[in-house]
C-alpha cells in the first residue's frame, strides 16, 4: 500500500491568472496518495482554496475538481472588458499584448485611474459578488479536512487578518480579493470588538500568509502555488510593464519575508544544534512557471477570458505534474526549493 504524503497548501493571489493555480489543484487531486491537510489562500487564492474545500466536503477529490471547474467556468463569465476567443490562437505574449492595447482596455485602465469606485454610488457592483455568494459556506466553513485561512488587509491599520472556521463569510472572501483602485473596501464585523473594519486584497500583507501553516498538528510540508513572478530578466520600460513589475513585487513580498523568516530560523536550528517542541521544522516546496507568467501581463490578470483561462489551467496541470515527478519524493525529508541560493 502506498504511503499517503500529507501536506499544505498555500495559494497565491494573482486575479485570472489563479487559473493556473485551478489546474495544479486539478492535477493534484487526481493523485490518491497526496492528502492536503490544510489551505492558506489570497484573493484568487482564497477563491480556489473556499472552492476546493466546498467540494471536497460535498463529493471527495471528484467533487472538489468539479467545484473549481464550476468556479473558472463562472470567472469566465465575469468581467466588463470581455474579449472574444481570437486570443486562443496567439501566444502568451500576444495574449497579452493584444489585451493590453485594445482599446476596452485602455479606456477602463485610464478610467480606473481617474475614478474612484465610491463615484458609482448606488449603481456600484463588485463583478465577484453573484460568484462568491453562490459558494455553499456551510461547506466551506466545515469542521472536516482542509483546514482553512484566508488573508485580507485591514484598510485602518494596514495589517493582516486571517479568517479561519466560521468566519469565513462571503464578505472574508470578497475582502480577500478587493483590490482598491476597482472595488469598494469590504466592511465586516470584528467579533472581537465588536466594530466594523474596511478590508482590502490580502495580497499586500500575506500573498499567502504561511504563519497559520505552523501548528503543531499540520504536517511540516508547505506546497506554494507560485503565479506571480519572482524574477524578471528585463527591465520594464513601457508604463505597462513598469505597473506590471511594481505589482509583481508588492504582492510577493509578504511572501518572501516569510520564507527568508523560515531560512534564517532553520538555519539557526541547524547551526546550533537546536532542539525546541516550540519550533516546528518546515519544509517548502514550490509549483510555477515563471517562463509563462512572464510572457502575460496586469492585463490578463485582470480580463478573465475563457482562452486565457484555459491556457492557464493547462500550464498549471503541467507545473503540478512536474512537481509529482520531481519534488513529491523530498516530502516529509527536506525542501525542494534552495533557500540558501534565494536568500543565502
Amino acid at each position: 500500500m502506498t504511503k499517503k504524503r500529507v501536506i499544505n497548501l498555500a495559494l497565491q493571489g494573482g486575479g485570472a491568472h489563479g487559473a493556473f493555480t485551478w489546474g495544479v489543484l486539478d492535477r493534484l487531486l487526481e493523485d490518491e496518495t497526496l492528502e492536503i491537510a490544510a489551505i492558506t489562500g489570497t484573493s484568487a487564492g482564497a477563491l480556489n482554496a473556499a472552492a476546493l474545500k466546498a467540494g471536497m466536503v460535498s463529493g471527495g477529490r471528484e467533487g472538489a475538481r468539479e467545484n473549481l471547474d464550476w468556479l473558472w467556468g463562472r470567472m469566465g463569465a465575469v468581467g466588463d472588458m470581455r474579449l472574444s476567443n481570437w486570443a486562443g490562437v496567439l501566444e502568451p505574449a500576444q495574449m497579452a499584448r493584444g489585451i493590453e492595447y485594445s482599446l476596452p482596455f485602455s479606456l477602463a485602465d485610464a478610467w480606473t485611474r481617474l475614478v474612484s469606485p465610491y463615484a458609482y454610488g448606488p449603481f456600484y457592483l463588485n463583478p465577484l459578488d453573484p460568484v462568491v455568494r453562490a459558494m455553499d459556506f456551510d461547506r466551506v466553513c466545515a469542521d472536516a479536512a482542509p483546514e482553512l485561512f484566508i488573508c485580507a488587509t485591514r484598510v485602518r491599520t494596514g495589517k493582516i487578518r486571517v479568517f479561519s472556521g466560521r468566519d469565513i463569510s462571503t464578505e472574508a472572501v470578497l475582502a480577500s480579493a478587493c483590490l482598491p483602485n476597482l472595488f469598494q473596501a469590504v466592511e465586516i464585523e470584528d467579533p472581537e470588538t465588536g466594530e466594523v473594519e474596511a478590508y482590502w486584497d490580502g495580497g499586500y500583507t500575506g500573498n499567502p500568509a504561511l504563519f497559520p501553516l505552523f501548528k503543531p498538528h499540520l504536517p511540516p510540508d508547505v506546497v506554494v502555488v507560485n503565479i506571480n513572478p519572482l524574477e524578471r530578466p528585463e527591465v520594464p520600460r513601457s508604463p505597462q510593464e513598469i505597473e506590471n513589475r511594481i505589482s509583481e513585487i508588492s504582492f510577493n513580498s509578504s511572501l518572501l519575508r516569510e520564507l527568508r523568516a523560515i531560512h534564517y530560523a532553520q538555519q539557526v536550528m541547524d547551526e546550533n544544534a537546536l532542539r525546541d517542541d516550540r519550533v516546528a521544522r518546515i519544509f517548502v516546496h514550490m509549483i510555477a512557471d515563471d517562463a509563462l507568467m512572464q510572457e502575460l501581463s496586469i492585463a490578463t490578470k485582470v480580463v478573465p477570458t475563457p482562452s486565457v483561462l484555459a491556457r492557464l489551467k493547462e500550464a498549471g496541470r503541467a507545473s503540478a505534474q512536474t512537481f509529482l515527478d520531481r519534488d513529491a519524493p523530498n516530502i516529509g525529508l527536506r525542501h525542494s526549493v534552495n533557500l540558501e541560493e534565494m536568500f543565502g
